[in-house]
């Protein structure tokens, strides 16, 4: 079973490209500027005096807010992992190692 799971992980190691290109790098340095100022929008909103908007603005806000909140997440394109897999994940580790 080792050798079966060593010979799925050699090709995407031997496949790796340790070169980044440049285009990648102006893309993340946008990408994280964006970051900052849909952030600094958020704490704006969360900073407001909510009390004297109508209720036809206090959606309009909590719309932008659940949209600005949605784009924030697809800019970060983190992986997550849950509880499970991570413990199934270190038995497997247990088991095989």
């Amino acid at each position: 079973m080792t050798m079966v799971l060593s010979l799925t992980f050699l090709p995407l190691m031997a496949a790796g490209n340790s070169a980044v290109p440049s285009d990648s790098l102006a893309t993340t340095k946008t990408e994280s500027a964006e970051a900052n100022s849909l952030l600094l929008r958020v704490n704006a909103i969360k900073m407001m005096d909510k009390t004297k908007l109508s209720p036809s603005e206090k959606k309009d806000l909590r719309k932008e807010l659940r949209t600005t909140k949605n784009r924030l997440k697809s800019i970060s394109g983190g992986v997550y992992i849950s509880a499970g897999a991570v413990i199934l994940i270190i038995i497997l580790l247990v088991v095989l190692l």
